[in-house]
């Protein structure tokens, strides 16, 4: 899911689209439903290559394409379901260190990119976790952070998208871990479906079954076609590749709290499965249905500023 820098009522239908482009970036779009108590801002840590600058991630508007996961749901039609199956089995004016974060309009949303913890200092406020919170977290001690300021209480806002250089080069990062209500808690609920493209999967797998049967060479589901079948990628700016094929998995339930790694390369037939951030061992359940791993990421109590 993501950190919300004040207190939120719900957070439910996330979905994620991710994508290595091949020159050190990672695309992301990502949109959920949400209620808010308050005026609120969604924060998404990211595991940027250092040194971080402002221009170390591009946002991407996709105001024009609001239905843009409707269309990639679409490439994964229900087929002859087999009975039983589970689908829940499986995230050089001011120098810049003094200027004020740029805020961008990017669609419905007021943007910034803060490069390293220490420019959270040049960020509005109102939608900062204070550095005093983010110290005892050292794992996002050297990542950059995506803010979209939500200009409503409630609703699904179109998706936020954005590019941003990676430090990761043959895995693709979702930030999935849940901050909703000031605390950190072990086990969330989780409503997520997590998309990505990816050409070595594309190498590996097999027919389209339907759309819970995982491929055994990859852990996700595979579409039954090329992303172009489905999805306009003209309105995309770039973030889907047309000719690939799409991959999916779904989290509905009860799962640790943690963000999600997705390997890339494909050995010896299958994945080597989600690595953990932290390399913690994989739960036997959880290996056994897919090779997906989860991390926890242990976050103390956030603690929201008040108007200056």
């Amino acid at each position: 899911m993501c950190c919300f820098s004040g207190p939120v009522k719900s957070v439910t239908d996330t979905n994620l689209f991710a994508r290595m482009t091949g020159k050190g970036t990672q695309m992301l779009a990502y949109q959920m439903k949400f209620e808010s108590l308050e005026e609120n801002a969604m924060i998404l840590p990211l595991p940027v290559a250092t040194p971080a600058r402002e221009n170390s991630l591009r946002f991407i508007s996709l105001k024009a394409y609001d239905n843009f996961f409707q269309d990639l749901d679409r490439a994964f039609p229900v087929i002859h379901p087999p009975q039983g199956l589970r689908t829940d089995s499986l995230v050089e004016s001011v120098p810049e260190s003094l200027a004020v974060i740029e805020v961008q309009e990017v669609g419905d949303f007021v943007a910034s990119f803060v490069p390293t913890m220490d420019d959270f200092s040049r960020l509005d406020p109102r939608f900062v976790i204070p550095k005093s919170s983010w110290d005892k977290i050292p794992q996002y001690a050297d990542y950059g952070f995506a803010v979209f300021q939500l200009k409503q209480l409630r609703g699904e806002p179109h998706p936020m998208a954005f590019e941003f250089k990676t430090r990761l080069r043959d895995e693709i990062f979702f930030p999935t871990i849940h901050i909703h209500d000031g605390e950190v808690h072990k086990r969330e609920h989780f409503d997520h479906t997590l998309y990505l493209q990816n050409p070595e999967f594309d190498k590996v797998v097999g027919r389209y079954k339907n759309e819970a049967a995982k491929d055994r060479r990859t852990g996700f589901v595979r579409s039954r076609g090329v992303a172009r079948n489905y999805c306009k990628t003209s309105k995309t700016s770039g973030i889907v590749e047309s000719d690939l094929l799409l991959h999916r998995i779904e989290m509905r339930g009860k799962y640790a709290n943690k963000d999600v790694i997705a390997p890339l390369a494909v050995s010896g037939g299958t994945t080597s499965g989600v690595r953990l951030s932290h390399m913690l061992p994989i739960a036997p359940a959880v290996a056994a249905a897919g090779g997906l791993g989860w991390l926890i990421n242990r976050r103390n109590t956030i603690r929201k500023n008040s108007h200056p």
